[in-house]
């Protein structure tokens, strides 16, 4: 059975020092409406998203989207910090030991990255050769083969493009909202309730016609958002990447959940990976 959702809600995230990160944008997609921010202009805070998620998830049912890692790979390896004793095997676990390991503010994780494990990272060429580290999920892995172009690894902790920071500062909000509400697909995605999920943007990008490439203005976004099926944006500003990521994201999660019988099983997702790897849901 489709579960049944009456909102889908797209989290541009962010991974970066501090307590407000300019990098945050909340969209939300209702029905046939045209897609719209949560309190544009706001900066937010992770805990604030984190508070503002759960008060939303008990109103109405909800699918939330990160645009993070839910668990670094494990599939291909074996381990998720390869030699490391006492790392747990699966994301749940995996979760809590990230929460243990950081006390950096605002569910932070470089203190993870940084000197916890800082190893298994790759930080600049000091490191060695970047591909050692390039270690990549089952999912990553077909959505590559898809020509998803998804180059990134949880293990990059460098440049514009890197998504570990993002990743394991998520892993300590996962930790947060376990047992409050479903996380697909760790979690059984419960009929009438809210869940959240895994995203990536170039795939609704991809699935709208458009290049991939990160949209700046009105005309971009709405071009995207056409190609959705989606009516669009009403903004009376030139959004930045964030927001249009946000935006295109929770359009292409209800195009995505209403048109895909098999979104939510996908081909190659077993229980084995959801509960160690996770899924990004877009990934067929």
């Amino acid at each position: 059975m489709t579960p049944h959702f009456d909102a889908f809600v797209a989290i541009d995230w962010s991974g970066a020092k501090g307590r407000r990160h300019k990098g945050i944008a909340i969209a939300e997609a209702r029905h046939d409406a045209p897609p719209r921010l949560i309190r544009p202009g706001h900066i937010w805070s992770r805990e604030e998203v984190l508070h503002w998620l759960l008060k939303r998830a008990s109103k109405e049912p909800t699918l939330f989207g990160f645009d993070f890692s839910f668990a670094p790979p494990i599939i291909e390896r074996g381990e998720y910090l390869l030699g490391e004793p006492g790392v747990p095997k699966t994301a749940r676990e995996f979760w809590a030991y990230v929460d243990a390991k950081c006390d950096d503010e605002d569910l932070g994780a470089a203190s993870f990255l940084e000197m916890a494990h800082r190893r298994h990272f790759y930080f600049g060429i000091a490191d060695g050769v970047k591909a050692d580290f390039m270690h990549f999920r089952q999912c990553d892995a077909r959505l590559n083969a898809q020509g998803g172009r998804k180059t990134a690894s949880a293990f990059d902790a460098i440049g514009a493009a890197q998504v570990a920071k993002a990743s394991f500062s998520g892993m300590r909000l996962l930790h947060r909202l376990d047992g409050k509400v479903a996380i697909f697909p760790m979690d059984p995605l419960p009929e009438h309730g809210s869940a959240v999920a895994e995203i990536y943007t170039r795939i609704y990008l991809r699935r709208a016609g458009m290049t991939g490439a990160k949209l700046r203005t009105r005309a971009e976004l709405n071009r995207a958002l056409a190609g959705l099926g989606s009516k669009p944006a009403r903004l009376s500003f030139e959004p930045n990447d964030h927001q249009t990521d946000a935006l295109v994201t929770a359009a292409g999660m209800r195009a995505l959940a209403t048109q895909e019988t098999g979104a939510f099983e996908p081909e190659g997702l077993t229980r084995e990976i959801a509960l160690a790897e996770g899924w990004t849901f877009g990934v067929l």
